[in-house]
């Protein structure tokens, strides 16, 4: 028998999850090492998900996957790390996701963090922020190309233009 919780949260209102939901940071999250237990909410369409804290109802972090703005990604992960999640059969046990920072008044600067990944075992529900042994991935990668941050911006700037007038 499934027994179903809440959460009255910040951002979402009242979430309701099962214990399958759950996903458990052993080690918490760099920065939120006090939240251990998570759940990945959003709309079913949208290629940004959000990670919200089941510990901490403000808490809520934008997440998406890194191959969404770089389909070549592929994060050398340290064989500890991934020890930490329990055993894992295949590649197929594994999620791979990034926290995505997004300025309030500058959506158009929004970044991925190619970094720091955070590695989910989909049948343990054991996760992890990672650093990746790749140098080359920043911490900060624009998930939006130049001209798409200008297009976006001066669409921002018109309306705002519009709404003074």
């Amino acid at each position: 028998m499934t027994h179903t919780y809440s959460i009255n949260t910040t951002r979402f209102g009242e979430l309701f999850y099962s214990e399958e939901d759950v996903i458990v940071f052993p080690r918490g999250i760099p920065g939120f090492e006090r939240s251990h237990n998570w759940a990945i909410t959003g709309d079913e369409e949208s290629v940004i998900k959000w990670m919200q804290s089941l510990d901490d109802a403000e808490l809520a972090l934008p997440i998406t996957t890194p191959d969404i703005v770089m389909p070549e990604y592929n994060a050398r992960i340290p064989d500890d790390d991934i020890e930490l999640l329990g055993e894992i059969q295949s590649n197929d046990d594994l999620a791979l996701l990034s926290v995505v920072s997004i300025p309030q008044r500058a959506p158009w600067d929004m970044t991925i963090n190619l970094r720091a990944p955070i590695l989910i075992n989909v049948k343990t529900r054991r996760a992890a922020q990672v650093i990746v042994l790749n140098e080359d991935y920043p911490l900060r990668h624009p998930i939006f190309s130049e001209s798409i941050r200008a297009e976006m911006k001066a669409k921002a700037k018109e309306s705002q233009e519009d709404e003074e007038c």
